[in-house]
């Protein structure tokens, strides 16, 4: 952590992220030479946070969703990231592999950290997620899925859980495992749902 201020990448933060992600050693390199301009002191703020996921989202408002994003890999609860969360980050919701991003997803979902997910929870994260959908996107949604409520209720639905249920982390990424359907559901995929919405197209 003593290296978060100097121009170069420790050896092992470079060799942990090498070893946890896809990035190639130059990428990682470049990308915190980028990193420390966005952020001189090696740390990135919730707002800064909001303001880059906001950039990959121009016609929608992933203000609520960067917010949970964020909350889920501050792993020490400092109200900030480092270089190491944040590449982390980048990669678990982009490229990692499928139990890696359910166990994240867990995390985002568990609002409020105690180790299970509420109905309540689901249903303020598929909020996040809705703000983010384009409205001409919003029209090819099936009508039993196009609004937070009907999406958080079919999701409750599919764990067969009662609305005052809790559901557990193993639950959560057995029963999303044996369901693809959970798995569309829960997670917000701009360009897969754009290349769905393409075959669809006669």
């Amino acid at each position: 952590m003593g290296n978060s201020k100097s121009g170069s990448l420790s050896k092992e933060i470079l060799e942990e992220l090498q070893l946890n992600t896809k990035y190639k050693e130059e990428e990682l390199c470049a990308w915190y030479q980028s990193f420390l301009k966005e952020c001189p002191s090696g740390r990135i703020t919730k707002q800064e946070f909001e303001s880059i996921y906001s950039k990959f989202f121009p016609d929608a408002d992933p203000k609520a969703y960067a917010q949970h994003v964020f909350r889920s890999f501050d792993s020490n609860s400092d109200g900030t990231l480092d270089f190491k969360e944040y590449i982390i980050a980048l990669h678990m919701t982009t490229a990692g592999k499928t139990n890696q991003k359910l166990e994240w997803a867990f995390s985002l979902y568990d609002i409020d950290g105690n180790g299970a997910i509420s109905k309540n929870e689901v249903l303020e994260i598929v909020m996040a997620i809705f703000k983010m959908i384009h409205p001409a996107d919003l029209k090819h949604i099936p009508e039993d899925e196009n609004t937070p409520e009907k999406r958080a209720e079919k999701i409750w639905a599919f764990f067969g859980k009662k609305d005052d249920d809790k559901l557990t982390e193993k639950e959560f990424i057995e029963g999303t495992l044996a369901n693809k359907e959970i798995l569309r559901l829960i997670q917000y995929e701009p360009q897969k749902v754009k290349e769905k919405l393409k075959d669809k197209k006669p």
